[in-house]
């Protein structure tokens, strides 16, 4: 599922990144990799706050559909 779909606390293991390739170059810059854990920290019109790698990311909603847990 997508990560906009996410529950709010949960801590959820990426499995697939989708998108152009500069697309994907990017979220693996910001932390996003196979097999990583994100949790969702909060959601504000669709943008996500999530935890990555110990670290708080601002993802807009079209990023995080493109992100799968």
């Amino acid at each position: 599922m997508p990560l906009t779909l996410a529950d709010t606390g949960v801590s959820y293991i990426i499995r697939h990144i989708g998108g152009s390739a500069e697309i994907r170059r990017h979220l693996e810059n910001l932390g996003f990799v196979v097999g990583g854990n994100v949790m969702v920290i909060s959601e504000i019109t669709g943008n996500l706050i999530v935890n990555v790698k110990e670290v708080r990311v601002a993802v807009s909603k079209e990023m995080a559909q493109k992100i799968m847990v």
